[in-house]
């Protein structure tokens, strides 16, 4: 099987703690329900900072990444078809979903 990345990008934050637990549990339920298709669950970033090619760094980041999931699955077909039940579309989030390319050495 081939293993798939799935970005998480934006998303709202929760409007009160409440909602936040919300949020979490389906998300949680979500990962629980993948089964043997997780290579690596929850993956949040955080302190993100951005190095230039000339050496620079500047904290914050260039995108609305907020983290990713590593699945296993048959194909992209496949891989987007199970990014299509994650909840934090509910949350106004968008998902990217691209296969990992296996390289030797």
């Amino acid at each position: 099987m081939a293993k798939f990345m799935l970005v998480y990008l934006g998303g709202n934050q929760p409007s009160n703690p409440e909602e936040g637990k919300k949020h979490f549990e389906e998300y949680r339920n979500w990962l629980v329900g993948l089964g043997d298709a997780i290579v690596s669950a929850a993956n949040p970033l955080k302190d993100t900072h951005v190095i230039h090619p000339d050496g620079q760094t500047e904290a914050g980041s260039t995108t609305a990444m907020s983290g990713f999931t590593v699945i296993e699955a048959e194909s992209i077909e496949e891989a987007v078809k199970i990014s299509q039940t994650c909840p934090f579309q509910k949350i106004g989030g968008t998902l990217e979903v691209s296969e990992l390319v296996q390289m030797n050495g």
